[in-house]
């Protein structure tokens, strides 16, 4: 039996249009989010060694043809589908970050908005840029999406914005992104 279980609507209610929550959360990371926080890191770190040891772009990113008419290489392939996981991850966390404003004490802060905003741009506009063929510009966006979330996500832990763990979680997990982000970005240089 947990304390769910046992809770009453008097627990967790105080009228029909509010509800009074009592959270205790571990400053351990729980193995759950170790799973689902560096398995997605995975793709890119394989996506990068992939693009290098495909022989990076020759002729630039993937122009959506298998046939490669334009000169694409595997690499460039892998280039493009290692960004667009980027834009997908980047825009799931902003996401995350929106989620969690609404269970902040008080309700959403001014910063978690905008902190939301800015993820869901950045991710957004790197999708765009890398559907219109500029993976590099697109990756200096993710760079900088990611950086952000690797600083900022500590400082809302600590501010009771996001679980206490992302403090230790964030500043590990992140960086695979952003060397693997950087690493790509080279290829494009």
């Amino acid at each position: 039996m947990t304390d769910r279980d046992t809770m009453t609507d008097r627990d967790t209610m105080t009228d029909q249009h509010n509800r009074m929550l009592t959270v205790t959360e571990p400053g351990a990371v729980p193995w759950l989010s170790v799973v689902f926080g560096y398995g997605p890191m995975l793709p890119f770190a394989a996506g990068a060694a992939a693009a290098w040891w495909l022989g990076g772009t020759r002729g630039g990113a993937w122009d959506g043809t298998w046939g490669g008419t334009r000169g694409e290489t595997w690499g460039g392939v892998m280039l493009s589908l290692t960004t667009l996981w980027g834009c997908a991850i980047l825009l799931f966390l902003s996401g995350v970050r929106r989620g969690l404003s609404f269970r902040t004490e008080g309700g959403p802060t001014w910063v978690q908005i905008a902190t939301m905003l800015g993820l869901f741009l950045l991710g957004f506009s790197a999708l765009v840029l890398t559907a219109g063929g500029a993976p590099g510009p697109a990756l200096v966006l993710l760079i900088v999406g990611f950086t952000g979330i690797a600083v900022l996500d500590p400082i809302a832990a600590r501010r009771g914005e996001a679980p206490l763990f992302f403090a230790r979680l964030r500043p590990l997990q992140i960086p695979i992104a952003i060397v693997s982000l950087c690493a790509l970005l080279a290829l494009t240089l």
